[in-house]
């Protein structure tokens, strides 16, 4: 019979003791103290993630577990949506078998919302139908996240019966509600709408709160909430929960939920407040079939080397000793491909926005490091040769989508604060019909940029022509994922990050940051295939005035 004895962390309550823990076929049998022992280390249930979507990574599943269970992660509530729209119903399939093949526990929920909007070209639609039929799946969890708020509020037939068909059979709904305040915000929660991950102030949280929804404080690779929320999680425990929604693969390498109950700890957040968020929460909310390190069950629990550093020692799954000093036990899993991706060759002449007759603004997304929103600034149109151009002394630059499942043109916008002063950067990772995506000064690396990623049919690049510069990373699994390991795929995405750094952009991420430029339902001004929107106004606008 196995067994480990340490100080063991009584979350519920509220205690330290050292115990041998014993467990059999997977289940805790006996938890049995032992005050005579003097052990050095401490037992905690596992970290979950409240809110992730696996595809950011770029990983797949199963090598998204194989990083995360390093880190203390043994469970995670993920949104399949990213793949969804590439894929339908096939891209939740893909998640679901895949995942299937590593002990880890991922709760996928049914995509509430592909396409996302109606103003973008996706690769597909799930349908009320399906979302149903999803629903009953046993290995489906939860509804996720309702990003049509709009259409809670305005009693939008298709968004209500999928939220109906979630509450027929007691499975939680996500929300997905970004500045929703007051009246507005108890409208949506009162449709049966029970968390949310979009809060960047903590006023707008406590709206949430007050009206019965769970905050999921997020802290990823892109959106960074944590500093502005994180003492809710002692004002209101139980209420709140820990993820990270998008997570590139250089920084999973690194921690994950770890890092930010050592954070919480450390700005003096009480240990049990921070261990409930982050261990039992998520787990009561969506009925994980994750242990509390309690006996009867699962055995899901974690060794530490204290309570004020979290340094994972080793992570147990269903009794499996899955990790151990930083190095993953699971093994690898080589994924299958799956995709849908229409390459063709973008030319220089499709990315020219000529000068309208008496144009003098143009409207200019100003993307905000940390955050997915983004501000609309108006600014005199840069002009050259009776075109509207880059101008970078200004960090004014083109932004471009290009449609990736059809033949279309090419949609052209500018966009500040990427302060690239030469080269471009270009992804098929654009949420969320996940179109490439690209940015730049010059025409011709742009166009560069466009067709590297087109030619791998799905992937992150870079292109600087007067450098001799033209690198990619292929993402060959719906121009999504990788088929690589974390280490491989973080180490391919970390050369990117560091040249269009030393290219000027001051971002910390800014793949991940230009990735959300297309993701119309948070405001204020984004980009999509079909020309620039107002996700304030919820409809398109002219690029120059």
């Amino acid at each position: 019979m196995p067994t480990v004895t340490a100080n063991v962390v009584d979350i519920a309550n509220r205690r330290v003791e050292p115990a041998e823990v014993e467990w059999v076929d997977g289940k805790i049998v006996r938890v049995t103290p032992a005050p005579d022992a003097s052990p050095s280390t401490y037992l905690l249930p596992g970290f979950v993630d409240a809110h992730v979507h696996v595809e950011s990574s770029m990983l797949v599943p199963t090598e998204f577990a194989r990083a995360a269970v390093v880190h203390g992660t043994v469970a995670t509530v993920s949104d399949p949506h990213e793949i969804g729209n590439v894929l339908g119903i096939e891209g939740v399939e893909y998640m679901l078998e895949n995942a299937a093949q590593t002990p880890f526990k991922f709760c996928f929920g049914a995509p509430s919302c592909v396409p996302a909007t109606t103003f973008e070209t996706a690769g597909a639609t799930i349908t009320v139908e399906e979302v149903a039929k999803l629903l009953v799946d046993d290995r489906i969890g939860y509804l996720s996240e309702m990003m049509n708020f709009p259409g809670i509020l305005f009693g939008d037939e298709e968004c209500l019966a999928k939220v109906a068909a979630a509450k027929r059979i007691g499975k939680p709904v996500d929300g997905h509600a970004p500045g929703l305040r007051g009246d507005d915000a108890a409208k949506y929660f009162a449709a049966g709408i029970t968390t949310d991950h979009e809060c960047f102030t903590k006023d707008e949280a406590l709206d949430k709160l007050a009206v019965g929804c769970k905050i999921a404080i997020r802290e990823g690779s892109a959106a960074r909430n944590f500093d502005a929320l994180y003492t809710l999680i002692g004002e209101h425990p139980g209420m709140t929960m820990l993820c990270s929604d998008d997570k590139h693969p250089d920084e999973l390498l690194v921690a994950h939920i770890n890092a930010l109950v050592r954070r919480a700890v450390a700005a003096g957040i009480d240990l049990y407040d921070v261990l409930r968020a982050a261990c039992v929460t998520p787990v009561e909310h969506y009925s994980l079939p994750v242990g509390r390190l309690r006996v009867g069950d699962p055995a899901d629990f974690i060794e530490v080397d204290s309570l004020e550093q979290f340094h994972v020692l080793r992570t147990w799954i269903d009794g499996e000793c899955v990790a151990r000093d930083g190095k993953c036990n699971l093994p690898r899993v080589e994924p299958p491909l799956a995709n849908q991706f229409h390459s063709r060759h973008v030319t220089a002449e499709e990315l020219v926005v000529p000068v309208q007759d008496g144009a003098e603004t143009v409207r200019v997304i100003e993307a905000l490091d940390g955050q997915l929103v983004t501000n609309c600034v108006e600014v005199p149109a840069p002009i050259d040769d009776g075109k509207v151009v880059s101008d970078p002394g200004r960090d004014i630059l083109k932004l471009v989508v290009v449609n990736r499942y059809s033949d279309a043109p090419a949609a052209v916008a500018f966009i500040k604060n990427f302060g690239l002063a030469k080269g471009a950067l270009a992804s098929s990772v654009a949420h969320d019909s996940h179109n490439v995506i690209a940015v730049g000064v010059a025409d011709d690396d742009l166009m560069a940029a466009i067709n590297l990623v087109m030619e791998s049919q799905g992937g992150l690049s870079a292109a600087s022509i007067a450098d001799g510069v033209a690198d990619v990373l292929p993402l060959p699994v719906a121009g999504l994922m990788a088929t690589g390991t974390c280490e491989e795929v973080g180490e391919a995405y970390g050369k990117l990050d560091r040249l269009v750094k030393e290219w000027g952009s001051p971002l910390r991420a800014p793949y991940m940051t230009l990735s959300f430029m297309a993701l119309l339902v948070i405001p204020a001004l984004k980009l999509s295939d079909l020309g620039l929107f107002d996700g304030g106004r919820f409809e398109f606008v002219d690029l120059v005035k």
